[in-house]
C-alpha cells in the first residue's frame, strides 16, 4: 500500500465516522444521551450545532479522499489535531470531571483515527522515498 492510498483510506473512514456520528447526534439526540447515561444538554441547540459541525467535517473528507496529496492540510488539521485533541479532551473529562466511562469509546475511536491519520501522513513507501 502506498502512502497516498493509506491517506485516502483514512479519509474515507473518517468521512463515514464523522458524518454518521453527526447524523445520529442530530436525529437521535435523546436516545444517544440515554445510551451514554447523560442528560440531554440544555439548550439542545448546542448539540444540534455540534452535529452539523461533525457532518460538515465529515463531508470535508471528500477532498482528501479523492486527492490526499493535494489536501494534506485538511488531514493534519481535522484528522490529527482535531481528533487527537478530541481524544485528549474526552480522557481529561473522564479522569478529571468524572464523565461516564462510555465517553472513553469516543476517546478510543478519535485517538485511533488520529494515530492512523498521522501514520498515513508521515509514512513513505520505499518506492516513494526513492523518487524524492
Amino acid at each position: 500500500m502506498t502512502a497516498r492510498r493509506a491517506q485516502s483510506v483514512v479519509a474515507g473512514v473518517s468521512l463515514v465516522y464523522d458524518f454518521v456520528t453527526g447524523v445520529v447526534l442530530l436525529v437521535a439526540t435523546d436516545r444517544l444521551a440515554a445510551w451514554f447515561g447523560v442528560p440531554v444538554p440544555h439548550p439542545i441547540i448546542f448539540v444540534k450545532l455540534d452535529a452539523l459541525f461533525l457532518m460538515a467535517v465529515g463531508l470535508g473528507y471528500l477532498q482528501p479522499l479523492r486527492a490526499p496529496e493535494a489536501h494534506r492540510a485538511y488531514l493534519w488539521i481535522f484528522g490529527v489535531l482535531l481528533k487527537g485533541g478530541g481524544a485528549g479532551v474526552f480522557l481529561a473529562d473522564h479522569y478529571l470531571n468524572g464523565s461516564p466511562t462510555s465517553f472513553l469509546l469516543f476517546a478510543a475511536s478519535d485517538g485511533t483515527l488520529a494515530v492512523a491519520t498521522l501514520v498515513a501522513l508521515v509514512w513513505r513507501t520505499a518506492d516513494e522515498g526513492a523518487r524524492r
